[in-house]
């Protein structure tokens, strides 16, 4: 779960650089304001989920008593 920030912020940093690609483009000009930030969110969405399914499994840990 610690690398779980980690990697939701390079995330994060990804979608900006993808962002800033097509504002350069001047995509983001023809899609509008509205469907960008909805595609930021999904986007944001995708990231955290795949951050906490893949943050680690669960163990159960056995104990021999004798």
């Amino acid at each position: 779960m610690k690398w779980t920030g980690i990697y939701l912020l390079g995330y994060v940093i990804l979608i900006g650089g993808v962002l800033a690609a097509l504002w350069k483009m001047g995509v983001l000009a023809s899609i509008g304001t509205t469907w960008t930030l909805i595609g930021v969110v999904i986007a944001i969405g995708i990231g955290i989920m795949v951050a906490v399914t893949s943050s680690g499994s669960k163990e159960n840990i056995e104990i021999d008593r004798k």
